[in-house]
């Protein structure tokens, strides 16, 4: 603990695995906070999991000068209603505005969607200090504003205008899931930039919006804490269901699941809302689950369920599934081995959320195709030609197998659909445990009609990308089709290839065996 503000470093166990602030932030709220509400009047005991979020919130590493500091600098944090959200937010506002050694003249920030909201974590604020003597000796508590010596803490909303001006060292955004556009989030996260280390806490149930801001940056948190994307200043924590998992809402084990505060909550309320409320606002308010318009496409936890450890090795023999783009979208690469249905990402490039100039890097792209068709004992590389044609054609052309495969053809993506399914459920399919793959999986929902069922985006202009699990059922269906035609050819190198009437053929074996034919 060497290095660290001896304030803060006594209050970190010796067997702690990593220095937290989180373990002085616990203690201070224990000291001196008291519960509003039904247990107005009652300190504030900490449960397991709000003591366990504070720890892992506040972890501190050293900097490049060797200085420690806080590593988050944004706790979100997914979590139904009636599990003391605004309580805690609260009580985290005022350690920051009273105990907070980071900053010395501290603008404290309550904000929500609109003023009432708002309200709710900064009237809690309000009622901690009246109730404790310690806390209302030192504070002057007003209307709109909690001041401590030179520090305020005070309300704001997106309702009231474009907050500009701010210079917060904390802030809690209370139910951003409600929030139509991000305006107040970034005027409140981009005005902290000249503090020293500021803290934002975004504290909030999922919402009926699964592309909105929250949704999005709950992603951001999935992506972080998969390894998919590397940003260690945002720390999140959910609960609920995973954007596109299938739970059942009626189960009591799911309830208990999704609210980390059920061993002191009412089952038999949990019940009485389920019979009474639509199934909709039950997911959101009580599981904490975005709620999208169209089913899911697999059933819940079969994916994860498929995972498995291994390795692609050069010479293995594979069906190639690649659909492309050139601007604002995903380009996928991805590998079925023929032998065992193992699917391998072998390439992925996708828009950054934040970035509307992005292009493909086509020269990557490219290089990364003929990489694999020279690595590989590739069968067939089955590929959505749009905008990829002349690449398409070109290495057609040098000899490799391509089959083109357009997406937007119903009689094909139909079939192909329903053949990956059925492999995926019967266990006859495995993965890599791509979180790419995994999350946009998670984001194809079924869409049925007189045509058949296949995967598709919830709605055209939807952020939440498909391409790697389209160019998965390219390459799983060719493979199943592949090992259909060639039954005993299954783990035999391709020496040859021709084409015929619209048909491509391969010959395995070695090559003295096709020089014999």
């Amino acid at each position: 603990m060497e290095g660290i503000d001896p304030v803060i470093a006594r209050h970190i166990p010796a067997d702690a695995p990593s220095p937290s602030e989180g373990y002085r932030v616990a203690a201070w709220i224990e000291a001196f906070c008291y519960l509003t509400g039904s247990f107005a009047g009652r300190r504030f005991t900490l449960l397991a999991w709000q003591r366990d979020l504070l720890v892992d919130a506040y972890r501190l590493e050293r900097d490049s000068f060797g200085r420690w500091r806080r590593k988050h600098r944004m706790a979100v944090v997914c979590i139904a209603r009636k599990n003391g959200k605004s309580t805690l937010a609260a009580a985290i506002m005022l350690y920051h505005l009273i105990a907070d050694r980071a900053d010395t003249q501290r603008q404290i920030i309550a904000a929500a969607n609109d003023r009432n909201q708002a309200r709710m974590v900064f009237d809690a604020a309000k009622q901690m200090v009246t109730a404790s003597p310690k806390l209302s000796a030192v504070c002057d508590v007003q209307r709109d504003v909690i001041r401590y010596k030179d520090s305020t803490y005070r309300v704001v909303s997106a309702d009231a205008g474009r907050q500009q001006g701010l210079n917060p060292s904390a802030v809690s955004l209370d139910e951003y899931a409600f929030s139509r556009t991000a305006d107040l989030f970034d005027a409140l996260t981009l005005g902290s930039a000249a503090r020293n280390e500021p803290m934002t806490w975004v504290v909030s149930t999922a919402g009926p919006d699964p592309d909105g801001p929250f949704a999005q940056l709950c992603e951001r948190g999935e992506r972080v804490n998969s390894g998919e994307a590397d940003d260690p200043t945002l720390f999140y924590r959910s609960w609920g269901p995973k954007l596109g998992a299938q739970v059942d809402h009626l189960d009591p084990e799911v309830w208990k699941a999704c609210n980390p505060s059920f061993e002191i909550l009412n089952a038999e309320d949990f019940k009485a809302a389920a019979q009474r409320s639509t199934e909709a606002s039950f997911r959101i308010y009580r599981l904490s689950q975005f709620v999208r318009g169209a089913s899911t496409w697999l059933p819940h936890g079969l994916w994860d369920s498929l995972a498995v450890d291994d390795a692609l090795s050069p010479g293995d023999a594979v069906v190639l599934g690649f659909d492309g783009s050139w601007k604002g979208d995903s380009t996928a690469l991805v590998a079925a081995r023929v032998a065992d249905l193992r699917v391998f990402v072998l390439g992925h490039w996708e828009a950054p959320p934040d970035d509307a100039h992005w292009r493909v890097p086509m020269a990557d792209v490219r290089e990364a195709l003929r990489s694999a068709l020279e690595t590989y004992a590739v069968r067939t590389l089955v590929a959505d030609p749009y905008r990829w044609e002349e690449t398409l054609e070109n290495l057609e052309a040098e000899g490799y197998p391509v089959e083109a495969f357009p997406t937007n053809s119903l009689k094909r993506m139909v079939p192909a659909t329903q053949a990956v399914y059925d492999a995926a459920r019967d266990g006859r399919l495995s993965h890599d445990g791509s979180p790419a793959l995994a999350r946009h999986i998670g984001n194809a929902v079924l869409r049925e009609d007189k045509y058949g069922a296949r995967i598709t985006k919830e709605f055209a202009a939807s952020r939440r990308k498909i391409d790697l699990a389209v160019a998965m059922i390219l390459s799983v269906h060719g493979a199943v089709m592949w090992r259909e035609e060639n039954p005993g050819l299954i783990d035999a190198p391709v020496v040859a290839t021709w084409e015929d009437d619209g048909q491509v053929f391969a010959v395995g074996g070695s090559a003295e065996f096709f020089d014999d034919l």
